[in-house]
């Protein structure tokens, strides 16, 4: 039999290969490579360099009113907001802070049952299409608009309060801690989940060989295990009731008040910044007065946000 030419028994590729080819398509795909690199690095550094941008241009605004008409005592000590006062225009941000913390816990009492409850289900006793399709439905549930839970408040929850409780107004502090609790929800359902499937199957196989119930593992070796995720999960929460403005302006009556029930209406810090910044005067300081309020806000913000973050490293590293 005659022998094979040379280079016969390759295969087709090999003999196809052209090395000057192979250069260019390394070449490229190193370039696309660094170009890849350069593009998900800018977008990285870009939200640092976003946040600080924000933080120096309300630091910028509200300066001048740290510097002039400020007094820590009256502005967070005092329970008078009266910035158009003619006579004496006063700056006290104590009711907005008690309105906008009344609305805020309310809100972690409506939605620490549910959000948990739900991780918990989905995470331990869901499984196939039904935990694929709750996790979209709570996704979809967290993309709903804020103004779109505000019209709710407004409309739907606003009647139904008057007529369950017999009060004068449906606008208050139970109609925007309920619409607050089920926007705030989602996401810590979200997180919460994570958290929970983040806990080692061996936790959960060591309590059942040992004679533990369902409930029993989930009470006594899931919870505690992924504690640290789930109080991540709760402060986002509390960050995200804190931030919210359109919602709470529409459902709280917008009413300067320390409140004493829940059926009290309240204005909430952010509201006030979204309904009075835009009729005031550039440079004024009612104007620097609601920047300084944005100062606050954003370090309260801020605080509550990387408290939540270090304490979901934390569980991660764990």
């Amino acid at each position: 039999m005659p022998a094979d030419p040379v280079g016969a028994s390759k295969p087709r590729a090999l003999q196809a290969a052209d090395p000057a080819a192979d250069f260019d398509r390394l070449n490229r795909d190193w370039y696309i490579d660094k170009a890849v690199q350069i593009a998900v690095f800018i977008g990285g550094i870009s939200a640092i360099v976003f946040i600080i941008g924000i933080f120096v241009f309300i630091s910028k605004e509200g300066f001048g009113f740290l510097l002039g008409e400020f007094s820590f005592k009256e502005f967070f000590l005092s329970p008078n907001w009266r910035p158009t006062s003619e006579g004496n225009p006063t700056y006290g941000i104590l009711a907005l802070i008690a309105g906008t913390a009344s609305v805020t816990g309310l809100a972690m009492l409506v939605a620490i049952p549910f959000s948990l409850g739900a991780a918990v289900f989905i995470a331990e006793f869901a499984s196939g299409k039904t935990r694929e399709y709750l996790k979209v439905t709570v996704e979809l549930l967290a993309a709903i608009p804020s103004v779109v839970w505000g019209f709710i408040g407004l409309a739907i929850m606003n009647p139904i309060i008057i007529q369950t409780f017999n009060v004068p107004i449906g606008l208050n502090v139970l109609n925007a801690g309920v619409i607050l609790g089920l926007m705030a929800a989602p996401i810590m359902t979200s997180i919460a989940e994570d958290a929970l499937k983040a806990v080692p199957d061996r936790y959960r196989e060591a309590a059942e060989a040992m004679g533990a119930t369902r409930w029993q593992v989930i009470y006594k070796v899931v919870l505690p295990a992924a504690r640290n995720g789930l109080l991540g999960a709760v402060l986002l929460g509390v960050g995200r009731g804190f931030g919210e403005t359109m919602a709470v302006l529409m459902a709280t009556g917008h009413s300067i008040n320390i409140p004493t029930s829940i059926f009290d209406s309240v204005r909430a810090l952010t509201a006030t910044i979204a309904a009075e910044l835009g009729e005031t005067a550039v440079g004024s300081d009612h104007y620097e007065a609601l920047f300084t309020i944005g100062i606050f806000l954003f370090v309260v913000t801020f605080i509550i946000n990387l408290t939540a973050d270090l304490v979901v490293r934390g569980v991660r590293r764990g």
